[in-house]
């Protein structure tokens, strides 16, 4: 397996997904290689052999090495980037060359590149040079089958798959389309569609995924499956915080993107607040839309009951849970969406929007459209304002939440295995 992240170095919920899936493989009897661009030696050992791609030697004097070097590009971007996160707004110079094939010849014939690990400036260079490094992990390790977690590791599937000539999966945790609605990235749908088009097969975290995949990349509906994410994974330390206000607090844990309809909760916020004055509402995270969203707060004139509290990972997310009354995931596109299975987990009822896979798995959850702030406030104002039906939500929910399993999900990827496999 190729991945761009691992527990405990996780940004958001790829690593948590595929922490959980190869846990669950492990245990029903895979072996599971997991490559990483950086690891950190504190992976966890109980499921997948992480492997990291700094430590890997590459021998560029290789043919393979001379006739693809130059082809090779970047994007330079000015701001940190995450995987899910449109580059629209981040980047300002496309597709310099990394090297020429000339350049070979300067070069020691053997090297190990040092991989930062992160989403930063040099990132589209670091997707390059792993898929450079995928071609010697590809003749030096023995497996059936290669698997590819989202569009930073869909090119080193691909050299994989050329060398070795082993069946190629590709996992869609996002597309573009989620990440930047209409104003998509052609440079990233092309490493989309480059993935899409040379796997043997597509797995989708969603049914919602999958039509875009078929839809908006062109993909036949034969190749492409969806195998839900588990949930039994998560853990959650029950931290006992004090309310330091005596108001009802309700929760926008999540990146403060377009993706994630931070605007949307705003305004629902604010119809909520001329009914009920006895509510705070927090907007946890960080991300390209944030000073519009402090903007549009101080517009709506709900400040004194708004707070933001910046990016929080760890302990603090579960301080946050633990503090809140309420959990909203908005989201105006939602892959699939693992926090509010984490809110679930730990005691919180949650409101999810309709345009998120997890609402193809969930019924213990408000659903509602993105755009609709009415039926979002009314269903902030009756969990908050009606503790029965918060206390159905939050006792049913938590039952879902541990019976969702990713042993199921491991189970039909092993049977897909198998039938590529045949």
């Amino acid at each position: 397996m190729f991945g761009w992240e691992y527990p405990p170095h996780i940004t958001g919920g790829l690593g948590t997904a595929c922490f959980g899936l190869t846990k669950a493989m492990v245990n029903q009897g895979d072996q599971v290689i997991f490559i990483v661009p950086k690891a950190y030696g504190d992976e966890s050992t109980e499921a997948a052999r992480v492997v990291s791609a700094s430590d890997i030697e590459i021998d560029l004097s290789q043919q393979f090495y001379k006739d693809n070097w130059g082809d090779l590009s970047y994007i330079e971007v000015n701001s940190s980037l995450i995987p899910y996160v449109g580059l629209n707004d981040f980047y300002n110079v496309i597709n310099n060359r990394v090297r020429t094939s000339t350049d070979i010849t300067n070069l020691s014939n053997k090297r190990k590149y040092e991989f930062s690990g992160t989403y930063g400036s040099t990132l589209m260079e670091e997707v390059e040079r792993y898929a450079m490094v995928a071609a010697s992990v590809a003749k030096n390790y023995t497996y059936d089958i290669i698997h590819a977690h989202d569009w930073l590791t869909y090119k080193a599937g691909i050299i994989a798959k050329q060398i070795s000539g082993k069946k190629l999966v590709i996992h869609v945790h996002a597309t573009e389309f989620d990440r930047s609605g209409e104003n998509i990235n052609q440079a990233v749908y092309d490493v989309e569609r480059y993935g899409m088009d040379n796997a043997d097969h597509i797995v989708c975290v969603s049914e919602l995924t999958r039509n875009i995949v078929i839809t908006r990349y062109g993909q036949s509906p034969d190749k492409v499956s969806t195998i839900y994410n588990g949930a039994n994974s998560l853990v959650y330390k029950d931290i006992q915080m004090e309310k330091a206000v005596k108001e009802k607090v309700v929760t926008f844990l999540g990146r403060v993107t377009f993706q994630k309809g931070p605007d949307y909760f705003i305004e629902a916020a604010a119809k909520v607040l001329k009914y009920d004055k006895n509510v705070r509402f927090v907007m946890a995270g960080s991300g390209d839309m944030l000073n519009r969203m402090i903007a549009l707060v101080a517009k709506e004139r709900i400040s004194k009951n708004f707070h933001f509290t910046g990016f929080l990972k760890g302990d603090d997310v579960n301080k946050m849970y633990s503090l809140s009354d309420v959990y909203v995931m908005p989201s105006v596109s939602e892959p699939f969406g693992i926090s509010p299975l984490e809110a679930m987990n730990a005691n919180v009822p949650v409101i999810i929007s309709k345009q998120s896979g997890v609402s193809e798995v969930l019924k213990y959850a408000i659903k509602v459209d993105f755009w609709d702030i009415d039926a979002m406030a009314n269903a902030i104002y009756c969990l908050l304002n009606y503790p029965a039906l918060s206390r159905m939500f939050i006792k049913k929910g938590k039952s879902e939440v541990e019976s969702i399993r990713w042993e199921d999900s491991a189970m039909k990827l092993r049977n897909l295995y198998y039938k590529l496999l045949r």
